[in-house]
């Protein structure tokens, strides 16, 4: 077996992997029943599934410029996918798509009364 073969086996390996954990976050979008519960399938295994699909395709292709190209395409997702379900769920949570009853701890409904307060009694608090 020579190093090429290797080489793509493990390929083949990591973009299997990495389909799988993008088809579970799927269907956990699908299935979870709240808004966090989803979001957090979203971000964290597809983010996962993602990094395993490039790995595969940077062995299968072995090219320098498109192992750099797919690295910047992880480090975005890396970036962007905590930023995107943050906001998405501070989305939600304003807009009342979340249960709030069913939350341990609620630190937003503090802040939200606390800059409500100080927009009523203006910038300088008098």
């Amino acid at each position: 077996m020579s190093v090429d073969n290797v080489y793509e086996l493990a390929g083949g390996i990591l973009l299997l992997a990495g389909s799988f954990l993008v088809l579970i976050a799927a269907v956990a979008v699908v299935r979870f029943p709240d808004l966090f519960a989803r979001l957090h399938a979203a971000a964290k295994p597809q983010v996962l599934g993602l990094a395993l699909l490039m790995g595969g395709v940077a062995l299968i292709v072995r090219d320098p410029r498109i192992g750099w190209t797919l690295i910047l395409v992880v480090a975005f997702q890396l970036l962007t996918a905590p930023i995107s379900a943050h906001m998405a769920g501070r989305g939600g949570y304003r807009t009342g798509k979340v249960d709030r009853s069913a939350l341990v701890v609620d630190e937003l409904a503090d802040d939200i009364e606390a800059a409500e307060l100080r927009d009523e009694t203006g910038p300088t608090g008098a």
